[in-house]
């Protein structure tokens, strides 16, 4: 069953922009957009400089990280736009340092890897988007020992889940019931609110184990 008030569930405050930091790295997804060019305006009030030290990877159009955002080939190349309206134009626009558009989430999180690993002290992650996406990329800031001072995050868009299976260890995207058959085992799966950092999922456990063929009636509940 779905619990509330689970420790380990994520929790997401608005971004901020930090004119602390010397680098800003900025990451997002389809909706996600719209937190970070909020964060840049705040930047160039506070402290334009700070935009010539500012770069954004992003995938347009996706709603999550199990979409291929239509119309980019390659990374770095910009999807095909409708007026000034789209995520690129306006990063551009607002005139920061580097902007890289990506056709899905694990080319993102591959470049994602490579920036990181030439990171220099001072730098300060922003990411927007749902929150699987979120996940995804916490998980590489973890493995890099980011710490909490060094990262932001504001969740939006689809509240779809990756669900870990702990049976067989597959994990399922999208997840946007409190049942799922699991990719991997096909064990009906109940979704958990108990969230694992590591992993960037919710954990997903049998169903029907103690009554095999009896399941709860299957409902949308992560729109």
């Amino acid at each position: 069953m779905l619990v509330t008030g689970i420790k380990s569930k994520p929790v997401y405050a608005p971004l901020q922009a930090d004119i602390r930091g010397r680098y800003h790295l900025m990451l997002g997804m389809g909706v996600g957009a719209a937190p970070l060019l909020r964060v840049i305006a705040e930047m160039r009030a506070a402290s334009e400089a700070s935009l010539k030290y500012t770069r954004v990877l992003f995938v347009p159009g996706a709603e999550s990280p199990g979409v291929e955002a239509p119309g980019v080939d390659t990374p770095g190349a910009e999807a095909p736009e409708a007026g000034a309206a789209s995520p690129g134009r306006q990063f551009e626009t607002a005139a920061v340092a580097d902007v890289q558009l990506f056709q899905s989430t694990p080319a993102l999180l591959e470049r994602f890897r490579s920036v990181l690993e030439q990171s220099l002290m001072g730098t300060r992650l922003y990411v927007a988007g749902p929150e699987s996406f979120i996940g995804l990329i916490m998980k590489i800031a973890l493995e890099f020992n980011l710490n909490k001072d060094e990262i932001r995050a504001e969740e939006c868009g689809t509240l779809a889940r990756r669900i870990y299976c702990i049976h067989c260890r597959a994990t399922t995207e999208d997840v946007r019931t409190n049942i799922v058959r699991c990719v991997g085992c096909e064990r009906w799966l109940l979704v958990r609110d108990h969230y694992s950092r590591r992993l960037a999922a919710y954990m997903g456990v049998m169903a029907d184990a103690e009554a095999p063929g009896e399941l709860p009636p299957v409902k949308e509940v992560f729109l």
